[in-house]
């Protein structure tokens, strides 16, 4: 009943609507006249003159339609011809002029009498079946024009304007049935058209119900001679649906009905039938086509490609993967052959050097020549004859491999004096393009690429990158080997050497260090003075809860929470630390390590976003091959890292891989938080000598070790120990710390780990040996009296023994504990922790927005070339989360599957109960797993950041490589649910609601899965689509709850879901498509604001996320 979905209040649009509807058909009231209407040839043009009478209307009322009706009418000339355009077949028209014998433009209604019709209709509250009084028909007069199905006609002297809106005229003359095509009222005494997708014959009476079928009316008691007439309304679906064309069926005209041929399906008030697709199944009489098959198809073709995707894109990783190990190996089989030759040539160079000196001294006492004939055979300026040649001892096989220019071998009769032999060794020797002159390590795939590659940025291909790239290690290892065994003018050459990239020196001092905890007003750190110097390994030691990782983020700015005295030094000034971040390297506790990457892409990532942009890729390739060398981390190269749930490399290789992260971006500053914890011997030596060598190319390293090795403890350089309360116990190099602690008394005994030793001392595990008399607390005082360094009140008590001077206790310091401690309430606490919450958390951000001026002279890769390394790096670690994906889909399939089956296309509200279900749906399971792009994460971008990489590219490549799912998730679960509820909208709508649904709710998931824990997150991505759409969908009786809906998402995507299918609903369905818009507050025009809404919201909630990523760092 139209009174159940509309109120009183708002029924005006109605009536203009229909009003201009109708009016146009009741043009023609001066045709009362037609004396030849049973003549043949002039029945058509009397039944197209009066048509046209009718038709002429549209234009005078399409402004005030515009106006009034915009919510639910698109283009009212559209409407008009789509519900009241007879011109196709005016058969109904003219069997109503000889119905009526030209009578009917006095039976029309008027626009007064189609609005009483409509107020009437609008204002009951039983049923849409009766009217109210009127002048034709109340309680004092009530002819049978009055009964529905019934019509009357004006008094043939008088005459009616149909376009009079303010009086009805009195008809109650010849009353009879109603024309077929039309349909009278109940309550008023005139006829209306039907629209274009009704049925309305005439009216036959069922005598065993009493029933005039197919309408619901009954004949009126105690009235004989009435029979049953026309139709009787005209309203929404659930009011008039025996007016509408049945399902199955099509109707041309309003008074023709034909069954749907097989083939062909007919939905519900259809003016013509629609050819089914092929390999769908439509019978005879069929509503709607099965189009199960298409879905089928779509999920085969789906799945298809994303098989053949994520198969083939692992496929091509392994394959790329596998052809650059070839190259790889065959690069270093190059290279060790290259380094065999040059030693067997320097092995083959001295053998000739000694024989040549031993000919010389022999001839020099045997012949005594003349000091010309002397000077021929010197060594450095030799004329030597084939036959002088082969006197000397190796020299073929030195000859054998070479290529010596046949110019140096020219006989001596020419005339010109060949080079000397040693000449031609030394070029040979000091040639850097050694490499490629010596037979046998000439072994190029490519013939057309020179062979000449000496520098780096010559080489393009992969075979030529490692080429260079392993060379240049023989180089080095060769050199190492050299080194051991220099001379003094040898030390000079390799410092002065300007080929090799050299490392800015980063020294940090610092003085009076203490930390305090602002929340506890508690001691970390308490005056540490010292420095650690470039080119050497600082050890951090000391017993739990001594302030080790503590001292270690105060030098590496970390520590946050803490209130900082003292002073650091960078190289003598007083710089801020992060102005050397790009060249500064922290390795965590914990392995932050990409679990799904290979060991080689993990290094090879954090090279080239964190090398100089200037330094080339053969360069880059160098640097990391060289870390992974050192590490020896060869045989796990190509290997997964691993997570918690798929094991990959061990812990020692994890642990190792961890420190190469910082390793290959070569810094300056190397600081390492317990690097060796979890390791054995043998890899913590490792590890150790892959940090020497970093140590010897004038990196500061400096690192934290719980109990090392004798054997490691003696690598380190420098020794610092940290007593409890983070005090100093020493502070020096770490072979004279034995002898500084027997100087204390403190004999360090035989056969027992002298680290191992001083930590249980320290900890107050094992007593001091010896007669030191000394106990563990006592420690610190002696180091800050042995170097003069002022002294703590509340320790002055432990020093009193050692007859403290005047003069080094003269220093006002104070104990900043306090001793008067006032017990607080609960109250206060509570209101201290919560200031104490907010001043650390204002702390982070202003750490997070500073930005200082960048001292570090290197300038890394800019956002564009970090989004390209990023959008590599998670396009391979989505590739290798296939598994995860694919269940992603399967859920999705299931959900459009179960949906569409239990939820079918309702025509009264179009469809809106199973697209608020799809709302739902979607939004939750595209959130679920639109969390894990960012909240898996966390650890890894928090490292990242802080080492300067661009967190504006982090978040583009997350973002872009999601857009991939954006694309597929709305084809995957339109393939099942479009293809079973099969409604009115196209699939091409459906589509691009849903895709901007998803990329809005994908927006909304970053922000959870960043500012929640992965609980709370996905919590909140379950509850917030069911509370959304559920106050979207709630009746809007108040202007609050309406701006309330206007926030929800859900709101603007079932409305564009509900516009879409309402759009395709026309003629008859007219009212009942205002009608429903009206009850929902949906406008027809909203399509596309619907569709920008999605997007503005995706956008924003991207942008809240990517500030609260870079804001909220850390919990």
């Amino acid at each position: 009943m139209m009174c159940r979905w509309i109120t009183n209040s708002k029924h005006m649009w109605l009536l203009i609507v229909a009003s201009s509807l109708f009016l146009g058909m009741m043009q023609c009231q001066e045709v009362n006249d037609y004396d030849q209407i049973d003549s043949p040839a002039v029945l058509p043009l009397i039944t197209q003159l009066v048509y046209s009478q009718i038709s002429n209307l549209t234009s005078v009322l399409s402004q005030e339609i515009s106006r009034e009706s915009t919510f639910c009418v698109k283009d009212p000339d559209a409407d008009w011809n789509q519900a009241f355009n007879f011109s196709s077949d005016l058969g109904f028209l003219a069997s109503c002029l000889k119905k009526t014998k030209g009578d009917i433009t006095k039976r029309l209604c008027t626009a007064a009498e189609v609005k009483f019709y409509l107020n009437s209709l609008l204002g009951k509250t039983t049923s849409a079946n009766y009217l109210k009084p009127n002048k034709n028909c109340n309680l004092t007069s009530w002819v049978s024009g009055c009964e529905p199905g019934w019509a009357c006609s004006v008094h043939s002297s008088q005459k009616v304007d149909l376009k009079n809106s303010k009086e009805m005229p009195t008809r109650t003359s010849n009353c009879q049935a109603c024309c077929e095509g039309f349909f009278c009222p109940h309550g008023i005494t005139c006829m209306i058209p039907c629209p274009l997708g009704s049925y309305c014959p005439l009216a036959t009476l069922n005598k065993t119900t009493g029933i005039c079928e197919p309408y619901l009316y009954q004949l009126p008691p105690m009235q004989p001679n009435h029979t049953c007439g026309g139709a009787n309304v005209w309203a929404d679906v659930s009011s008039s649906s025996e007016i509408f064309c049945s399902a199955g069926s099509y109707c041309p005209t309003t008074t023709k009905r034909i069954s749907c041929s097989s083939g062909h399906y007919c939905r519900m008030g259809s003016t013509s039938e629609k050819r089914c697709f092929k390999l769908s199944s439509c019978n005879s009489n069929t509503a709607t086509q099965n189009m199960h098959a298409y879905g089928i198809m779509l999920i085969a073709a789906l799945s298809t490609l994303l098989l053949i995707i994520y198969n083939c894109s692992d496929q091509v990783l392994t394959t790329r993967e596998r052809r650059v190990a070839k190259s790889r190996e065959a690069a270093a089989r190059s290279a060790r052959k290259t380094a065999n030759a040059r030693q067997r040539w320097h092995f083959a160079k001295d053998a000739t050097k000694k024989g040549a000196m031993g000919l010389q001294a022999q001839l020099s006492r045997t012949f005594k020549k003349d000091a010309a004939t002397l000077e021929k055979i010197k060594i450095l300026n030799q004329t030597t004859s084939e036959a002088d040649v082969e006197l000397l001892p190796h020299s073929r096989p030195t000859a054998s491999s070479i290529n010596i220019p046949s110019s140096s071998a020219a006989p001596k009769e020419k005339g010109k004096e060949s080079r000397g032999l040693m000449h031609i060794i030394h070029e040979i020797e000091n040639d850097p393009d050694i490499n490629d002159n010596i037979n046998t390590e000439i072994e190029t795939r490519d013939k057309s690429v020179p062979a000449n590659v000496s520098k780096g940025k010559q080489a393009h291909t992969h075979s030529q990158i490692f080429k260079y790239a392993y060379a240049q290690l023989e180089k080095e290892k060769a050199q190492q080997q050299e080194n051991k065994k220099l001379t003094f003018s040898g030390v000079i050459k390799m410092a002065t050497n300007t080929e090799k990239r050299k490392r800015p020196l980063i020294e940090i001092s610092f003085r009076d260090l203490t930390l305090t905890l602002k929340a506890q007003n508690k001691h970390i750190l308490r005056y540490v003075t010292g420095k650690i110097k470039p080119g050497r390994i600082t050890a951090v030691m000391g017993p739990s809860g001594a302030g080790k990782t503590t001292f270690l983020s105060a030098l590496a700015g970390k520590a946050l929470g803490c209130s900082v005295t003292g002073s650091i030094l960078i190289n003598g000034r007083n710089e801020s630390i992060h102005s050397f971040k790009k060249i500064t390297g922290f390795v965590p506790q914990d392995d932050v390590v990409h679990g799904n990457l290979t060991v080689e892409e993990n290094l090879w990532f954090s090279a080239q976003c964190r090398l100089s942009a200037d330094l080339s890729k053969p360069e880059k390739v160098l640097v990391v091959e060289r870390v992974i060398e050192f590490l020896g981390l060869q045989s796990v190269r190509n290997s997964l890292v691993g997570t918690v749930e798929k094991r990959g490399i061990s812990g020692g290789q994890r642990k190792r891989v961890n420190v190469g992260l910082e390793m290959v971006m070569e810094p300056s500053l190397l600081i390492l938080d317990e690097p060796t914890s979890g390791l054995d011997s043998a890899s913590s030596q490792l590890l150790l000598r892959a940090l020497r060598r970093e140590a010897l190319e004038g990196v500061n390293i400096c690192m934290v070790v719980h109990q090392p090795s004798y054997a490691l403890f003696k690598m380190f350089d420098d020794l610092i120990l940290l007593g409890k309360g983070g005090l100093t116990v020493y502070h020096g190099s770490a072979k004279k710390v034995e002898e500084y602690f027997s100087s204390l008394g403190i004999i360090i005994p035989e056969r027992i780990n002298p680290p191992d030793y001083i930590i249980d001392i320290l900890e107050g595990i094992a007593a001091p040996g010896g007669s030191s008399g000394l106990s563990y607390k006592e420690l610190p005082v002696r180091w800050m009296l042995q170097n003069g360094y002022p002294i703590p009140l509340d320790m002055r008590q432990n020093a009193v023994q050692f007859e403290i001077s005047e003069s080094v206790n003269s220093a006002n310091v104070t104990d900043s504990n306090g001793s008067d401690h006032v017990e607080k309430t609960f109250a206060g606490e509570l209101w201290q922790d919560m200031r104490n919450n907010v001043k650390l958390r204002g702390e982070k951000i202003r750490l997070n927005f500073f930005k200082s001026k960048d001292l570090s002279n290197r300038k890394t890769p800019g956002v564009f070339k970090q989004y390209k390394y990023f959008l590599i790096r998670v396009g391979k670690q989505r590739l290798r989360e296939a598994r995860i994906q694919a269940i992603d889909y399967l859920i999705l399939l299931i959900a459009g599957a179960c949906l569409g089956s239990l939820t079918k296309a309702s025509d009264q509200t179009f469809g809106a109960a199973g697209y608020t279900y799809t709302v739902i749906a979607v939004s939750l399971l595209c959130k679920i797993a639109a969390l894990r792009s960012f909240s898996l994460d966390k650890l890894h971008y928090w490292r990242e950041s802080d080492s300067g990489m661009s967190s504006l590219a982090y978040f583009l490549s997350k973002d872009t490589i999601d857009h991939f799912n954006t694309v597929i998730k709305p084809v995957v679960y339109l393939s099942m649910f479009y293809f079973f509820t099969n409604p009115r909208s196209t699939f091409a709508d459906n589509y691009v609601v849903l895709l901007c649904l998803v990329y809005c709710v994908t927006g909304i998931a970053y922000a959870l899965s960043i500012l929640f824990e992965p609980g709370a997150a996905q919590l909140w991505s379950v509850l917030l689509p069911v509370v959304l759409t559920l106050i979207a969908t709630q009746p809007k009786e108040s202007k609050i709850l309406k701006n309330i809906a206007s926030l929800c998402y859900s709101k603007w995507a079932l409305q564009a879901l509900v516009v879409a299918n309402a759009e395709r609903y026309q003629g008859v369905w007219l009212i009942t498509r205002c009608g429903s818009l009206l009850k929902s507050g949906y406008n027809l025009h909203d399509w596309s604001l619907c569709i920008s809404i999605l997007i503005l919201m995706g956008v924003i909630g991207r942008v809240v996320a990517f500030f609260c990523m870079v804001t909220f760092r850390k919990k």
